[in-house]
């Protein structure tokens, strides 16, 4: 069965569930694309790992990276494989340089993992078929409001707004937050970063 390439195209919060963030991929070579819901801390896992972040100490997926490296295990692909009730399943495919491993993973831990280790992600036609579309319900919260709603109800609340500091007070309230391992501020930080970039 051919395996078709995904690329991470967003990481954003779900309407459709409270507490939880959508990560879009998006077919490679193809106009469909997947919406996966997951958890807060494994969206914080993927945010991570996409901002490139360093954190005082290494977080999980981080250890399990740091763990491969030094046995010379190498994480070839990751291979979202089956769909069941609505579940992504999927598997890390690695190689120690002598035989090749299949282990399966949550959908979540396995794209965090893939984007540590520079690895590509893969799933299958039927998948895409499924559960793929061309234009995905994607959560619309990309203004102040709707991104300061969200805060609150997570819990964000502050006392200054973001959009009050200037750059350079972004940037050493982000690695504050990192250092405090804080990743749900962080992640909340980074995001009006990356708002006034674009």
């Amino acid at each position: 069965m051919k395996k078709l390439q995904l690329d991470i195209l967003a990481l954003k919060y779900s309407q459709a569930q409270t507490g939880a963030y959508s990560l879009i991929l998006g077919e490679a070579d193809g106009p469909r694309k997947l919406s996966i819901i997951i958890g807060g801390f494994e969206a914080q896992a993927i945010a991570i790992a996409i901002e490139k972040m360093n954190t005082t100490r290494p977080l999980t997926h981080d250890l399990f990276k740091l763990m491969a490296d030094a046995y010379h295990i190498h994480m070839k692909e990751v291979v979202i494989y089956n769909l069941v009730d609505g579940i992504f399943f999927a598997r890390l495919v690695c190689d120690d340089g002598i035989k090749q491993e299949e282990i399966d993973a949550r959908t979540s831990d396995a794209i965090a993992l893939a984007i540590r280790f520079g690895c590509p992600i893969y799933t299958y036609d039927f998948i895409l078929k499924a559960a793929g579309s061309v234009e995905p319900e994607l959560p619309a919260q990309t203004d102040d409001t709707d991104m300061a709603e969200e805060s609150e109800e997570k819990g964000f609340s502050d006392d200054i707004k973001l959009s009050d500091l200037n750059n350079d007070e972004l940037k050493e309230r982000l690695q504050q937050a990192i250092d405090n391992e804080d990743y749900e501020e962080a992640t909340r930080i980074r995001d009006e970063i990356n708002r006034r970039k674009t």
